[in-house]
């Protein structure tokens, strides 16, 4: 190979170098921007999942107030509560729980409800009930001397989902056209939570 060949060569070399460096650090500037670009759209992608469940709060929110007045007229009549309180909270050493409507009623009939508002009823609302259902006196040991049964109260929901919980025993209330009714079956048998039933 002459010398001229191999200047050649290596200015060939070097120019497939300065190429390689180029395209190397064209994409390195490529990848940098895609980088930013993903950790940008993951930064608005977290953002518009906080609205969306500040959304769904509100609705839930709404649901329940909306329901309140529905349901509160359900206790009272159909059930003798006298006591009602919306979005019942309690909390003892660091853990809490929280009711969306308490009633009870005192004197001779002792008795109390649970009622759980959602806007869409599904299986994780039954396990959530079950869980609020089951420690109850463990939150409320001043209600032990009342039978106590729960209610679920939604504006859409799952065939499945309504069995379960009516299954539970638990009363079912549906929008109606009176806002909100209560859509027991006949001979539906409501389950009573006792303290002493433990």
């Amino acid at each position: 190979m002459s010398t001229a060949e191999l200047k050649q060569l290596i200015e060939s070399i070097a120019i497939s170098q300065r190429e390689t460096d180029r395209i190397v650090k064209e994409t390195s500037l490529s990848i940098k921007d895609t980088d930013r670009q993903m950790k940008e759209t993951d930064r608005k992608l977290k953002e518009l999942g906080k609205q969306i469940g500040g959304l769904g709060n509100k609705f839930g929110s709404f649901a329940e107030g909306l329901a309140f007045s529905s349901i509160a007229r359900i206790l009272r009549a159909d059930f003798g509560m006298e006591a009602i309180t919306p979005r019942f909270a309690v909390e003892k050493g660091g853990e809490g729980e929280e009711y969306d409507v308490l009633a009870y009623s005192n004197g001779e009939t002792q008795k109390g409800m649970i009622v759980e508002v959602k806007s869409s009823l599904d299986l994780a609302t039954i396990q959530q009930m079950k869980r609020k259902m089951d420690h109850l006196f463990r939150w409320m040991p001043e209600h032990r001397d009342k039978e106590f049964q729960g209610m679920v109260a939604y504006v859409e929901g799952s065939a499945a989902a309504r069995q379960a919980v009516l299954a539970h025993g638990w009363h079912l209330v549906h929008v109606g056209e009176d806002l909100f009714d209560l859509k027991n079956p006949p001979g539906f048998v409501p389950k009573i939570y006792r303290a002493d039933a433990r």
